[in-house]
């Protein structure tokens, strides 16, 4: 029984037809980066092989080497779109950097002028005290009349027949009976209570090692013992003892006792005291 076959039907690809299809399929891969020259040394090798123009080759040796130039291009502008990153984080890291640096020096000159006003405040408060200090020094060292305001009624060595010795041994100040009486420096009283001739009196002994005598008083106002202050209160003035009126007795002494008497005046005018 004969056979027949359809034409044009389950008839197989000519050679030609085949290498067709082999070419376009390598121009194919060239397109999506693929490299034409990785077809098969045998395919390459057969002398049957159509030529370059019929297989489009060319084409994608062209379409390839375009392809490179734009990733080149590409991987320029990355680089540079990095590098200008770079530039700027830098630029911008050191301006953080000098903003920081300027904050620390406004810092340290701030905590620089804070100290220096301290310590200047601290110069004036210890200037201040010293000052203060040599106030009250001042006014503990310091002289002062007997009695505040008064003046002289009889003057040292003033002769008579008042006194046993012929002469006055000290100066009478004016002072009505109760008026206060005052230390005209500092010293430590050695001397309180009744005196004789002197009434009611009292002897200090001053901080420069000389004496001073309060006599006649009314009243008393320290005990032996006791320290006191330049124009403290002692005593109230009177007329008590060997006296013939209101008035304060005051002599200064080279030694608490009788005898060792020196012008009273002059002393006090040694002391800064206006007599």
């Amino acid at each position: 029984m004969a056979f027949t076959r359809a034409t044009g039907k389950h008839r197989a690809p000519s050679r030609l037809t085949r290498r067709s299809a082999r070419a376009a399929g390598v121009a194919a891969l060239a397109t999506t980066g693929v490299i034409g020259s990785l077809a098969s040394p045998a395919a390459a090798a057969d002398s049957g092989s159509p030529k370059a123009t019929e297989t489009g080759l060319t084409r994608t040796i062209a379409l390839n080497a375009t392809l490179a130039e734009q990733i080149e291009a590409q991987a320029r502008a990355q680089e540079q779109r990095a590098e200008a990153v770079a530039k700027a984080e830098a630029e911008a890291a050191a301006a953080a950097k000098a903003k920081a640096e300027k904050a620390k020096a406004k810092a340290r000159a701030k905590a620089e002028a804070e100290r220096k006003a301290e310590a200047r405040a601290k110069e004036i408060r210890e200037e201040k005290a010293r000052a203060a200090r040599a106030a009250e020094r001042t006014r503990l060292n310091a002289f002062h009349l007997p009695v505040a305001g008064s003046y002289v009624t009889t003057g040292y060595k003033s002769g008579g027949a008042l006194w046993s010795s012929g002469s006055h041994s000290g100066v009478d100040f004016r002072a009505a009976s109760g008026s206060s009486v005052v230390a005209v420096g500092a010293g430590t009283v050695v001397e309180a209570g009744w005196g004789g001739a002197y009434g009611n009196n009292i002897v200090l002994r001053m901080a420069d090692g000389t004496y001073t005598q309060y006599g006649h008083l009314s009243s008393i106002g320290v005990s032996v013992g006791q320290s006191v202050t330049s124009g403290q209160q002692i005593g109230l003035s009177g007329s008590t003892g060997n006296s013939t009126g209101p008035h304060l007795h005051f002599e200064a002494r080279t030694t608490p006792e009788y005898g060792s008497d020196m012008d009273p005046v002059g002393y006090l005018r040694s002391h800064g005291v206006n007599v």
